[in-house]
C-alpha cells in the first residue's frame, strides 16, 4: 500500500516470471519503480504503462543473465482508492486479479480488460472504476493462490468466492490467513501474492469545499471562512498556518491558473488543503531576490506545510498541501 495525497491510497499488487533469488531481485527492482512513478500521482492505466515501457527498455539494455532472467512477462495490478468519493480506480497487466468483498457480504469479480504482461506492448491499457461503500473488502492475487496441479483458474476462483462469503466480517489479517488455510495449494505451483484491505470512508463532516471568484478580492474572504471552519473542527491551533497556506495557494492558482477555482479543506489524520484551476501550468520553488516584491509564495507553503506537491486531472491541476495536526 503506498499512501496517496488527497486522502487516497493505492494498492500495487504483482508478480514476475521464474522463481528464486532471480526472481526475488527483480520483484525489488519492480517495487522500487511503482514507488518512484506513484509519486508523479497518475492514473493507474499511466503508471501501468510507464511500467511496461520500463520492462521493455531494460530488457533490451541488458541481456539475460546466465539464469535466464528476464522482466518481461511480469504481472502488476494497480488501485487507487479516494475515501472522500469512495472511488477506487484500477488498471492491470498480466494475470493479477481482485475481487470484491460488500458490506453485505455480497462477493464481486469486477471486470476488467483482459491486457498483456509487461514487457509485451502493443496495446492500451484501460483503467476500470468501481465505487465502493465504506468496509468494503478489496481482495487482490497473483494465480499462484489459485492453480494447481489438477485444478483450473476458475475452479480455483469459484473456491476464492466461497471462502470469501463464508466469512465476511474477517479483518484484512484474518482474511489473508483465512484465504491461505482455504485456498492455497498445500505445495503451489508458483510464488503468491496476496492483499487485503478494508476501505474507509472520510465523514462528510471533515470535508469542506468552495467555489474561489476568479478575482484577487476573494482571497481575504474565503480565509476568513476557512479559519471559521477550523475553528468549527477544534483546529484552532492550526488556523494560522492554514490560513497563510490557503492564501498563497490561492493567490498562485489566480496569478498563474485560469478559472475555474476551487478549494477543498480535509481534515484526517492530517490537514490537507487543496487548490484547483483549469491549467495545467507546472508551480515550482524559486529563489526570490530580496528586492522582488512576489515570487515567494510556495516556499512560504513549503515552509508551513509537512508536504505540497501537484498533481494533474482531466481539468487541470490540482496543487496541495499537507498541515500535521496534534504537534506531529
Amino acid at each position: 500500500m503506498i499512501p496517496l495525497p488527497g486522502a487516497r491510497v493505492a494498492l500495487v499488487a504483482g508478480k514476475v516470471p521464474g522463481q528464486g533469488v532471480h526472481a526475488a531481485a527483480t520483484m525489488g527492482r519492480l517495487r522500487t519503480a511503482v514507488q518512484n512513478f506513484s509519486a508523479l500521482d497518475v492514473s493507474p492505466d499511466e503508471i501501468i504503462s510507464h511500467l511496461d515501457e520500463l520492462v521493455t527498455r531494460l530488457d533490451l539494455e541488458h541481456d539475460p543473465d546466465a539464469h535466464g532472467s528476464r522482466i518481461t512477462g511480469a504481472g502488476c495490478l494497480y488501485a487507487i482508492h479516494d475515501s472522500v468519493s469512495g472511488r477506487c480506480t484500477l488498471a492491470r497487466a498480466g494475470d493479477p486479479g481482485i475481487v470484491l468483498t460488500r458490506p453485505d457480504g455480497t462477493v464481486d469479480i469486477p471486470a476488467m480488460p483482459a491486457s498483456p504482461p509487461l514487457g509485451h506492448g502493443g496495446k492500451p491499457f484501460e483503467a476500470v472504476g468501481l465505487s465502493l461503500p465504506a468496509a468494503s473488502r478489496l481482495v487482490l492475487y497473483t494465480n499462484g493462490l489459485l492453480q494447481r496441479p489438477g485444478r483450473t483458474a476458475g475452479t480455483g476462483l469459484d473456491l476464492l468466492r466461497r471462502a470469501l462469503e463464508a466469512e465476511p466480517d474477517l479483518g484484512p489479517d484474518e482474511t489473508c490467513r483465512s484465504l491461505f488455510d482455504t485456498v492455497l495449494p498445500a505445495r503451489p505451483s508458483d510464488d503468491v501474492a496476496l492483499l487485503v484491505a478494508r476501505t474507509r470512508l472520510l465523514d462528510p463532516k471533515n470535508v469542506a469545499e468552495w467555489d474561489v471568484p476568479f478575482d484577487s478580492a476573494a482571497v481575504a474572504p474565503i480565509r476568513a471562512i476557512c479559519a471559521r471552519t477550523l475553528r468549527a473542527w477544534g483546529l484552532e491551533d492550526a488556523v494560522y498556518g492554514a490560513e497563510l497556506v490557503i492564501s498563497e495557494l490561492i493567490t498562485n492558482a489566480l496569478r498563474y491558473g485560469t478559472p475555474p477555482v476551487r478549494l477543498r479543506l480535509l481534515r484526517g489524520r492530517d490537514l490537507i488543503c487543496e487548490v484547483s484551476d483549469g491549467s495545467s501550468t507546472s508551480p515550482h520553488l524559486r529563489r526570490a531576490a530580496t528586492t522582488d516584491e512576489g515570487g515567494r509564495g510556495l516556499f512560504l507553503v513549503a515552509q508551513f506545510a509537512q508536504r505540497w506537491g501537484t498533481r494533474y486531472t482531466p481539468y487541470g491541476k490540482v496543487i496541495w498541501a499537507e498541515t500535521a495536526l496534534d504537534g506531529r
